[in-house]
């Protein structure tokens, strides 16, 4: 099946166009663009640079993937933009391509990113996240699965926002959120668990316990990170979810935010 490509689109003739695409009208593709098989671009898209599009997204107006990092430090190079399966960019989504030679910004499946949210270079976002309307996330950010940011929030770069965490309305997050929480305010503390995310993701009341408990170590008994890992560690039951939140708290650079 080949692609419907309506006549006012621009479209490289290096491009590669997967069977099944559907460009519509006053779309723009690059040079360098890859897109997988059953992509619909609904009118009024630029994909840029040197993308790699997977297979059944769907880009609405306005948009804009891959192009150039609006970062200063950008020197030129060779930088990618990688996207992978079953994600839906809304309209004027923005997605920038890294800033240093080498450098990727990766975004993986199943995401939802709502009208006006924005990816800068380097971010690597997970599977089944979602980034609701001006949702921002600044250069090298990290996002793990599962993730929710809510409208007008947005991440400071280098953060790390942990799996199945939930980010409410117009918070700044300028230090890392873990795994399984709910963050919220300006600037952004750790308030609760994320209950209904869990739920909703099949995590057992058993486990939930035992996060719940966890939580209380970390952000409510005064202890410092290293202690409050030593401790959860010593009195609770390291299911493969405690265990991850213990790693990404191990793994912070930025801190936490308590």
């Amino acid at each position: 099946m080949t692609a419907c490509i309506h006549p006012t689109a621009v479209i490289h003739p290096a491009a590669e166009i997967g069977a099944g695409c559907e460009i519509g009208p006053y779309c723009v593709i690059g040079e360098n663009v890859v897109m997988g098989e059953n992509c619909k671009l609904h009118s009024h898209v630029v994909i840029d640079g040197h993308t790699l599009l997977g297979q059944r997204n769907e880009v609405y107006p306005f948009a804009s993937i891959g192009l150039k990092t609006q970062d200063l430090k950008w020197k030129g190079g060779f930088t990618r933009t990688v996207i992978g399966d079953h994600n839906t960019f809304r309209e004027y989504v923005s997605i920038h391509s890294a800033t240093s030679d080498g450098g990727v910004t990766s975004i993986g499946a199943h995401n939802n990113l709502l009208a006006y949210s924005h990816v800068a270079h380097d971010v690597t976002i997970g599977n089944h996240v979602i980034l609701s309307n001006v949702g921002t996330l600044g250069g090298h950010v990290t996002v793990e699965d599962h993730v929710v940011l809510s409208g007008l929030a947005a991440v400071h770069q280098f953060c790390r926002i942990g799996r199945l965490a939930m980010i409410g309305g117009c918070s700044k997050v300028v230090q890392d959120v873990p795994p399984f929480m709910l963050a919220d305010g300006n600037p952004a503390r750790t308030r609760t668990i994320n209950k209904v995310g869990m739920e909703r993701n099949g995590i057992t009341e058993e486990v939930q316990a035992l996060l719940r408990q966890a939580y209380k170590i970390i952000f409510r008994e005064g202890l410092t990170i290293p202690n409050a890992i030593a401790r959860i560690e010593l009195e609770l039951n390291l299911v493969p979810e405690l265990k991850h939140l213990l790693q990404f708290l191990r793994d912070s650079e930025r801190g936490i935010s308590k």
